[in-house]
């Protein structure tokens, strides 16, 4: 199958999934337990995406100081505490990550 097909299927998986919520809004009641539990989805995705980059290096664990990703991900979680910006959570992650590449080398 060629990449592109993939690409287009997908897509269009991901249009059908998003839409269905929409299309079903008012005319179909979810569950409280599911209500209740849907604000958790997007922080459970991102942490599920976000964790192993940081962690991981090769498949296996590597917490050191020279681990850049992992530098680099504790300075955007301390600016986003305390800024609550996306901007500068962003601008200070990559800052860091430049930073810390260099210097490690």
């Amino acid at each position: 199958m060629s990449v592109w097909l993939i690409m287009v299927i997908c897509g269009l998986l991901t249009f059908g999934l998003r839409l269905s919520f929409i299309a079903a809004e008012g005319r179909v009641t979810f569950p409280r337990w599911f209500r209740v539990l849907l604000p958790f989805v997007p922080v459970a995705t991102l942490t599920a995406l976000v964790i192993p980059e940081l962690l991981l290096a090769d498949g296996a664990l590597w917490l050191s100081w020279r681990n850049t990703r992992l530098m680099a991900g504790i300075v955007a979680i301390i600016i986003a505490a305390a800024t609550r910006s996306v901007l500068w959570t962003l601008v200070g992650g990559f800052a860091t990550l430049a930073l810390w590449s260099s210097l490690i080398g």
